[in-house]
């Protein structure tokens, strides 16, 4: 069994109630042009075409590539006015994984789920990967994409502490924590560009086809 994280790496400067952070809408995007197209990028080679997707921590965008093309495109977050307002979201959900990170979906449900440049804020994200496991088909890739921005009041201790090639690191032994994912993979596109652009990285984890944890 993988040693438990100490409870202070989650312990965040504002403590304080996460509904009342998100309670106003932020229509902003936290990355730029050329780390959003990098983001699609890695969702259009990793994501099934046509299937039901499940965006974690959802927002006003979800940065999923067109041409996917994705049957139902399920957004769970916290503020459903931001939400109401992504073009690509075909059902809302709002919830507070920091609160409750069993998920409020079937067992199997999803072909793919993304968490898209808001892993900072997870505190429990062995349970929560554990819970995307479970609603995830057989097989399945759990995506998680993240750059070197954050809201710092919010981000866990643990984030702030790391370096950017440690922070991959952590994601990926979320994953392994998690025992609940195989094949996982880490993809770094922070390699300086021109136009430059945020630097973008990105873990996958595919659901195990046996041995699923509940």
């Amino acid at each position: 069994m993988p040693k438990p994280f100490p409870p202070e790496f989650f312990k965040r400067i504002d403590e304080s109630d996460d509904e009342l952070f998100y309670t106003t809408p932020r229509r902003v995007v936290h990355i730029d042009d050329g780390a959003i197209a990098k983001v699609g990028a890695i969702y259009a080679r990793l994501l099934p075409q046509g299937g039901a997707i499940l965006d974690l921590m959802s927002s006003w965008r979800s940065h999923l590539p067109g041409h996917l093309r994705p049957a139902r495109v399920v957004g769970l977050g916290m503020n459903r006015a931001e939400m109401e307002d992504n073009p690509q979201l075909t059902d809302i959900v709002v919830h507070n994984l920091n609160r409750a990170p069993r998920l409020p979906f079937e067992d199997g449900e999803f072909d793919g789920a993304v968490v898209t440049v808001s892993i900072q804020y997870m505190i429990e994200p062995v349970r929560t990967f554990q819970e995307v496991a479970r609603v995830l088909k057989p097989g399945a890739p759990l995506v998680v994409t993240f750059s070197n921005r954050m809201f710092p009041t919010k981000a866990v201790a643990i984030w702030h502490h790391l370096n950017e090639s440690d922070r991959v690191g952590l994601v990926a032994r979320y994953f392994m924590d998690a025992g609940a994912f195989e094949n996982m993979d880490a993809i770094d596109n922070s390699a300086p560009t021109d136009p430059p652009s945020d630097p973008i990285w990105a873990i996958v984890g595919y659901r195990k086809r046996q041995g699923i944890i509940r």
